[in-house]
């Protein structure tokens, strides 16, 4: 079986949504100077992963998404929701309960990357 071992999220300032992470979640980032790019190398709660210099253009807002859209689990979607949005990051798709399962939502980091989040909640609806 394959997982996930690693991840990388593109920004027009790297440093900046090192930063954001780090703010709202909790990760450690760190810059490789070895890199011939600006590049920040991520902790994140035992996941791997980097933030690189965006190679080109964001989609246009209506084209929605062109990668891959990972969600975190968070204890208290209000909270983290607020912690986003003090940070420059904006409401993407408004909360919504999977009934019986979690609360849902999706937001835009500072550098327009989409993300999700989820609160398990078996009492959602």
């Amino acid at each position: 079986m394959s997982q996930l071992v690693y991840f990388e999220i593109q920004a027009d300032d790297p440093e900046a949504t090192a930063t954001f992470y780090a703010e709202v979640f909790g990760w450690t980032a760190e810059r490789d100077p070895a890199l011939p790019i600006p590049y920040w190398r991520i902790e994140a709660h035992g996941m791997r992963g980097g933030i690189l210099q965006r190679p080109a253009p964001v989609p246009a807002g209506s084209h929605g998404t062109n990668a891959y859209v990972c969600s975190f689990e968070v204890a208290d979607f209000d909270v983290t929701a607020e912690a986003i949005q003090a940070r420059g990051g904006r409401v993407a798709m408004d909360k919504f309960a999977i009934p019986g399962v979690c609360w849902q939502g999706y937001f835009l980091d500072p550098a327009g990357n989409t993300f999700g989040l989820v609160q398990p909640d078996p009492e959602a609806a």
